[in-house]
């Protein structure tokens, strides 16, 4: 690869700003149903069109993935950027101040740089292939914690939609299996905070059992630059092709893919 995608890591921190700068002074307006208890605000519109108008003027010729609006422009590319406006768009209409701004840059497959903004906790993360991960100007990492009994470890939201119940019964065992041999369980309804705070060592690991590029791009780099192992219930090398989303330190990666052995690619 060459060092052109980590050039453009201040294009997404700029991007992230004017995300974090909308989120932080509208409120979250109407709210537009798209699904089963799933949702997305005016704000979440509002943020994926201004990404996606700066990006379109400063790198034109990269493609753009956005939760809300899909796909846009030149999609042969190697190159594609994957944004998610609001990552906990239900706690952001509800004041919680656990949701995120979420930009990555894939190039062929694999994320390659990634923002996340976190708007009310004043915290914003980036990573750029081989440069390693920070939270502002300091350099993270993943935490050192070698015993499971010792580990905190964030687990997404259950499913909503369709085949909801039989995912749910999934994650609802798993949930079981880890309380018994965790220190901790956290629930915080935003993949993008679980990823960055695997990588800045909050978090001893962070379980999704689903997998959106736009969800997933920025955290998955930041993690892996931090050290984590970020994989899929397999335990091999995480892809957007993944049905789920595994980040943890290394220490703790031999006790955390075990909960996962008997788990079907069709109840994630």
């Amino acid at each position: 690869m060459t060092d052109a995608p980590a050039a453009l890591l201040p294009v997404a921190l700029k991007a992230a700003e004017i995300a974090s700068d909308l989120v932080r002074t509208r409120v979250p307006g109407l709210l537009t149903a798209k699904g089963d208890r799933d949702m997305a605000s005016e704000v979440d519109y509002a943020v994926e069109r201004a990404v996606r108008d700066y990006l379109k003027e400063r790198t034109p010729d990269i493609a753009i993935l956005g939760e809300e609006e899909g796909i846009s422009g030149d999609t042969t590319g190697e190159l594609m950027w994957a944004i998610d406006p609001v990552d906990g768009t239900a706690n952001f209409v509800r004041g919680l101040p656990l949701c995120g701004i979420s930009i990555g840059l894939i190039e062929r497959g694999r994320p390659v740089v990634g923002v996340i903004d976190l708007p009310f906790l004043g915290d914003r993360y980036h990573a750029a292939q081989h440069t390693g991960a920070y939270l502002g100007d300091r350099r993270i990492q993943a935490s050192m914690t070698t015993d499971l009994k010792d580990a905190i470890v964030a687990i997404g939201d259950y499913a909503v939609g369709e085949g909801a119940e039989a995912k749910n019964r999934e994650r609802i065992a798993l949930t079981e299996r880890l309380a018994a041999n965790v220190q901790r369980i956290r629930m915080l309804g935003s993949v993008a905070i679980d990823l960055a705070w695997v990588a800045e060592g909050k978090l001893d690991a962070s379980i999704t059992l689903s997998n959106k590029p736009w969800d997933m791009a920025a955290g998955v780099i930041i993690a892996r630059e931090a050290g984590a192992k970020v994989a899929d219930q397999q335990g091999a090398d995480h892809t957007f092709k993944s049905a789920a989303t595994i980040a943890c330190n290394r220490q703790l990666a031999h006790g955390i893919m075990p909960f996962f052995s008997d788990m079907s690619d069709s109840h994630m």
